[in-house]
């Protein structure tokens, strides 16, 4: 399973990308905001790329499907390589028809049903994400979720890829991972708590003790 960060953090993204374990961003208006409400969007994602490469997910803005189309086409005269996200409305799915039909990739974001998956893939998305957390926080079964999307996959051997996102925590990646998600995008603060554990430090930290042990003693003999 691949991972993508989920952020519009600059920093954050280039730390992530230094350790060779991201192979994509996504991004969504909200986290662009949420950095800096002045930053230019364009210049942004522009800066994301080169620091990553690989996917990255653009977010249209409009609810109609001319306005998402138009989006689309201005996104892609200054970002050739950009994946459109699309919100899994109706008009978003006819956008998708027509952006498969252009042979643009999509990324068809807010899912959260198996059914809006399947319209998804049958409009042509490239990409379905699945939004486990958000189900999480109503009391629903997130990770439920994601298995029947995956298990209707494997099925009926259908094209598009699953993302899982809305990741709140590592058990959700290592879930996703076990129903067979092929991407998993994660926020930075959850990806470097999957990262870490206190047995790994505690190793880490015994291993130089007892290098420093042995230095001391080579010393001792040659003094």
């Amino acid at each position: 399973m691949e991972l993508y960060l989920d952020s519009a953090n600059i920093q954050e993204i280039r730390h992530v990308a230094s350790l060779g374990i991201i192979s994509g961003v996504t991004t969504n208006p909200s986290l662009l905001a949420k950095e800096d409400p002045t930053v230019d969007a364009r210049s942004r994602i522009l800066e994301i790329y080169e620091s990553v490469g690989g996917h990255l997910s653009v977010e249209v803005i409009s609810t109609d499907t001319d306005g998402m189309l138009r989006e689309a086409d201005d996104i892609l005269t200054w970002f050739p390589d950009a994946t459109i996200k699309i919100p899994m409305i109706p008009a978003g799915l006819a956008a998708v028809k027509e952006l498969s039909r252009q042979e643009v990739p999509t990324n068809v974001t807010l899912i959260f049903t198996p059914t809006q998956a399947l319209a998804a893939n049958n409009a042509g998305a490239t990409y379905v994400s699945i939004f486990l957390g958000r189900l999480d926080d109503i009391s629903a079964d997130g990770i439920q979720a994601a298995r029947e999307v995956c298990e209707i996959w494997e099925a009926q051997a259908l094209e598009s890829l699953v993302i899982a996102a809305s990741i709140r925590n590592p058990l959700h990646i290592i879930e996703c991972a076990k129903a067979g998600a092929d991407i998993a995008t994660v926020p930075y603060k959850v990806l470097m708590q999957s990262l870490k554990h206190p047995l790994t430090d505690a190793g880490v930290e015994s291993f130089l003790n007892d290098h420093r042990k042995m230095m001391d003693a080579k010393q001792k003999i040659g003094a």
